[in-house]
């Protein structure tokens, strides 16, 4: 009887054991089918994430090639299809093996009218999957407006000088105003002409360092090498100063006259000379400019020279009383904007919505040919939707008889000479003395810049302020900076 008991024990114990195994496999299982489904997603998220980023880089290398098309065929938007072709444009992209990687689908906006901006929508699909990337960049070539205020020669910023944009001389820059911007030279150091003494900064100032006020004239030794480090006179240079950097190329500015003039004759208004005095040009808010010819100008005040001997020096003033022209005619802007002159002119007036660029010159150069702002020339818009250039082959100038209160929205470009006024002495009368002169634009000028003297003669305010839409969108037949194309933004869609 006690044997038969035991057997039954053994039963029973095995029993639990087998429920037990059992068990124990159905948790294993589900555990190991857990971990291999994980395994499984981990794999596939892994594999989607590879494929997500090689599908960005497929969109990539899309932007890339359409920059490299760009680089030789600048004005390619088409990618060498028909000028009816509407796009989107296919790219079929290869590895090093010569297996499909992927096809790329390219969306190209070419730039408005008056901008060098160019958009690019590239959408990179793998070869064999669906899995997709799209980014849109913008690209752009800068103009020469990339400066407030850019020359050739040494430059000096008086007091009451506000500056809103960078600066930059081929040579040396004395700012004693104050700037918002960087300022920049290609020199290390230079002879300040303004004073005996020593090479001081490629870029200094004389203000005297806070709290001490004012402005001293003479040598200073702060300023100058070997001064190191060079201080950051943040009470002047706000976003500070940096020198030597590379030089500005002035010398293909002349390429671009010519080809201005050219153009205006093709589609825009050139006008020939006047065989007199130059003319007059009025700009209007209806699209028109109203051209006079000059006959004389207003003469000098008695006793009023040439005292320090300056190139050319006269009034550059058209006759207040209104005698001295004789009207032309009444001529829309051109579609193309551009309005080339073969003589002297006087611009001024208002514009509305639109772009236009002007310029004087001669060719071949047997003299210079110049432009004048005496009254104000002004925007309507100051979103980009209006822009102004003058290009002048010589001199832009602000004459004797200017607006006491005087504003140019502009581009200035003073190709062979500078942008200023000339020197006006006591006997010139009061106009030699002038309140505030406001520039919203930009100046080139291959010559010493200035519209003030230190006698206090010229305009006692000046405030040149940047406007920062000429970069990329600059008037029509702008200098460039560049023929390659950067990038401005970049985001995925």
């Amino acid at each position: 009887m006690y044997l038969r008991s035991s057997h039954k024990n053994i039963q029973q114990h095995s029993g639990f054991m087998l429920v037990g195994v059992l068990v124990f496999m159905t948790v294993a299982l589900v555990i190991i089918t857990g971990i291999t489904s994980a395994a499984v997603t981990n794999i596939k998220y892994a594999m989607h994430v590879e494929q997500r980023e090689q599908a960005i880089h497929l969109a990539e290398a899309g932007i890339e090639y359409y920059r490299w098309h760009l680089a030789h065929a600048p004005q390619d938007f088409k990618n060498g299809q028909p000028a009816t072709s509407t796009g989107p444009y296919y790219v079929s992209f290869y590895d090093k093996t010569a297996v499909l990687f992927g096809d790329i689908e390219l969306t190209i906006t070419p730039p408005v009218v008056g901008s060098t901006i160019v958009t690019i929508r590239s959408k990179g699909t793998l070869a064999g999957s669906t899995t997709s990337r799209t980014i849109e960049t913008r690209l752009a070539i800068p103009s020469l407006a990339k400066f407030a205020v850019v020359a050739n020669d040494v430059m000096r910023f008086g007091e009451g000088t506000k500056v809103f944009g960078p600066l930059h001389s081929n040579d040396g820059i004395r700012f004693d105003g104050l700037a918002h911007n960087a300022v920049t030279s290609s020199r290390d150091d230079y002879k300040d002409p303004d004073h005996s003494g020593n090479n001081e900064f490629g870029v200094h100032t004389h203000v005297n360092v806070p709290p001490a006020s004012g402005v001293n004239i003479t040598f200073r030794s702060a300023e100058a090498p070997p001064t190191n480090p060079v201080s950051t006179r943040s009470d002047v240079f706000l976003a500070g100063r940096l020198f030597p950097v590379p030089a500005f190329d002035f010398t293909g500015l002349t390429t671009d006259l010519a080809q201005i003039k050219a153009n205006a004759q093709s589609a825009g208004r050139y006008i020939s000379s006047s065989g007199s005095s130059g003319y007059r040009i009025v700009l209007k808010t209806d699209d028109t400019f109203d051209v006079y010819r000059l006959t004389s100008l207003q003469a000098a005040p008695n006793n009023c020279t040439n005292v320090n001997n300056q190139d050319e020096w006269g009034t550059w003033s058209v006759r207040t009383n209104g005698t001295g022209q004789v009207f032309v005619a009444n001529y829309p802007i051109p579609a193309n904007g551009l309005v080339f002159v073969e003589d002297n002119i006087w611009v001024e007036g208002t514009i509305n919505s639109a772009r236009i660029t002007i310029a004087a010159g001669r060719f071949p150069n047997t003299s210079n040919r110049h432009i004048t702002i005496n009254n104000d020339l002004r925007y309507t818009n100051y979103d980009g939707r209006d822009v102004i250039a003058l290009i002048a082959q010589g001199n832009v100038n602000v004459g004797l008889y200017s607006e006491d209160d005087l504003r140019i929205d502009a581009a200035l470009v003073a190709q062979n000479g500078r942008a200023g006024r000339y020197y006006y002495q006591s006997a010139c009368g009061s106009n030699r003395i002038r309140s505030v002169l406001t520039l919203f634009g930009m100046i080139a000028t291959n010559g010493r810049y200035g519209f003030a003297y230190t006698d206090g003669t010229g305009y006692g305010t000046r405030s040149i302020n940047y406007d920062g839409n000429l970069l990329y969108g600059p008037p029509p037949s702008f200098p460039l900076t560049s023929d390659q194309y950067t990038t401005i933004s970049w985001e995925e869609i």
